[in-house]
């Protein structure tokens, strides 16, 4: 099992390596670099001039089309290499002596059986090499790869953190129970401050879940601290990250409520959205 880094040369390939990095030092593990090269469509384009095209001008566009379009593959695959090389190296730097590098054609999400059954945990950026920066924005590959993955999915910015302290939203549903479980298995986060919220109003029933899942922890050596804060989902877990300082956020992927479906409920858009620190998705 190691910790599967998908890369790709973007500004967020630098976080991505340094914590994935960690992990594996965390972990005992090594690092398997993913890096996908999308495949051109632009013969599909230029089949749809065909009918205003003669024969010859078709096959004089079609033969100028496979050149250039194996010129751009192998330009591809050589900066693709590139990339993992440097990525290598990143991780390398960092202590990590066992490093695979793979170099795949097609889309990340389609690559990920290949390579999900043997990964602890995933790590990638926020956001890609073709998608805009602004704060509104997330990678168009995260609702995928989160749905696809069966491992807990660590979600970097482009500025890595040292890990000292993080919040776990926690609502009592099955993939808030996984959290649980996770974290009592993995030494991930063992050694950071746990702060376990759930959000809701404060009453009986919800304080005796919260310190059920608290003691869970405890009993493995974590040092956690517990909150009942009513109010909106994602304007509570946001305000509870910034007000404690957290360097890291802890979901579910699914749960009750408002937390039902990823990145089609408001509040888990708004979480990875505006989000500052890294967020662990965990299924």
């Amino acid at each position: 099992m190691t910790i599967l880094a998908c890369v790709d040369g973007s500004r967020y390939t630098a976080s991505v390596c340094e914590y994935a990095a960690r992990a594996a030092l965390r972990m005992g593990t090594g690092v398997v670099l993913l890096h996908a090269i999308a495949r051109p469509s632009d013969r599909e384009a230029l089949l749809d001039f065909s009918g205003v095209m003669t024969v010859d001008m078709t096959e004089e566009a079609l033969e100028e089309f496979t050149r250039v379009h194996e010129a751009s593959s192998r330009l591809a695959q050589t900066l693709g290499r590139r990339v993992l090389d440097d990525a290598a190296a990143r991780v390398r730097a960092a202590g990590v002596d066992d490093i695979q590098e793979r170099l795949v054609f097609g889309e990340l999400v389609d690559s990920l059986d290949d390579y999900d059954a043997g990964a602890r945990l995933i790590v990638m950026g926020k956001r890609g090499t073709t998608e805009g920066n602004a704060a509104s924005h997330v990678g168009s590959n995260l609702e995928r790869m989160v749905r696809a993955s069966h491992h807990p999915l660590l979600i970097v910015p482009a500025e890595s953190r040292p890990l000292q302290r993080f919040v776990v939203a926690y609502d009592a549903g099955p993939s808030a129970n996984k959290i649980i479980e996770t974290l009592t298995q993995e030494p991930l986060l063992l050694e950071a401050e746990c702060i376990l919220l759930t959000v809701g109003a404060d009453n009986a029933q919800r304080r005796e879940q919260l310190a059920l899942a608290g003691d869970r922890l405890r009993a493995v050596g974590y040092q956690v601290t517990e909150h009942v804060i009513p109010g909106p989902s994602d304007e509570v877990i946001l305000a509870t990250v910034r007000d404690s300082n957290a360097d890291l956020l802890v979901m579910g992927a699914y749960g009750h409520s408002r937390l039902r479906m990823l990145m089609v409920g408001s509040t888990t858009t708004a979480l990875l959205r505006t989000s500052t620190v890294p967020v662990l998705v965990i299924r």
